[in-house]
């Protein structure tokens, strides 16, 4: 055997092991969660502050039309019963926004694949993205808060139905806003979406006024509006006024938040009009 031969028996290959994730990849979890986070927390004025200039501007107007104390909604003046109904659409509509873009971009841009290669399951993409969004709904909230209350009384009747509704109608919104990015091909699909679904639904479920002055047939169809026990559990937790049983908005919540992250980790784990 001459050296040459010697020397490439001795050569050793090591070929990697896969890496182990376990039961959970909480590395990549938390990593594509930091990265939603990111991704609207780096065009702040846009995403955070641009929609608080826009609620501050429903409250002023508003009150300028109607007058702070002249004017009063179930027995607060119109300002402060706006107040949380304003912050909720807020929250709500922007929770949504995150993860429709977020996810419709990606596809249209043709990159949803930097995603869906790394080794993160079904359930993990649904928690990451689904949490990115109610972080951005929650932050939003917490913004709009201080600044309006410069405009109106803020009321604390309770302040886990609060942070519960907040978190809840986040969750329900984020969700929503993944099935709907999922399902839409272009962005005329999501803003279709956004102004004949979303848009009409927040504004109708007592974010101005209490369902009370409805007519029967309306306040019957308004119980239908999964938004409405968002807002109007989330109002409560402000100043004490219901329109319906706060433990019944309560338990509606839980369930359609169950329902809706469950039809999202299916839809998410069909590869549905995610993979070729």
């Amino acid at each position: 055997m001459n050296d040459s031969s010697a020397s490439e028996s001795q050569i050793e290959f090591s070929v990697p092991l896969p890496r182990e994730m376990g039961g959970i990849n909480w590395r990549g979890l938390w990593a594509l969660y930091v990265k939603e986070v990111r991704r609207f927390w780096k065009v702040m004025v846009q995403t955070v502050l641009a929609p608080v200039v826009t609620s501050l501007m429903f409250l002023m107007v508003m009150v300028f039309a109607f007058g702070r104390e002249r004017a009063n909604m179930a027995g607060f003046p119109f300002a402060d019963f706006m107040l949380p109904g304003l912050i909720m659409m807020t929250v709500l509509q922007n929770a949504f926004a995150n993860t429709s873009s977020s996810i419709l971009v990606s596809k249209v841009q043709g990159n949803i694949v930097d995603v869906l290669m790394p080794p993160l399951s079904a359930m993990e993409l649904t928690i990451a993205w689904v949490m990115g969004g109610v972080t951005r709904g929650v932050a939003v909230g917490a913004v709009c808060l201080p600044i309006m209350g410069l405009f109106a009384e803020v009321h604390i009747h309770n302040a886990w139905l609060i942070a519960f509704h907040a978190v809840a109608g986040s969750m329900f919104m984020s969700s929503m806003g993944v099935l709907g990015a999922i399902w839409a091909e272009k962005f005329d699909h999501m803003a279709a979406f956004t102004n004949f679904v979303v848009t009409p639904l927040t504004f109708l479920s007592g974010t101005f006024y209490t369902i009370d002055r409805l007519p029967p047939i309306a306040q019957a169809i308004a119980h239908y509006n999964p938004f409405f026990y968002a807002i109007d559990g989330f109002r409560y937790g402000f100043l004490g006024h219901e329109s319906s049983s706060p433990l019944l908005g309560v338990a509606v919540l839980t369930v359609l938040n169950a329902v809706m992250f469950a039809a999202t980790y299916f839809v998410i784990r069909s590869g549905y009009k995610l993979k070729p």
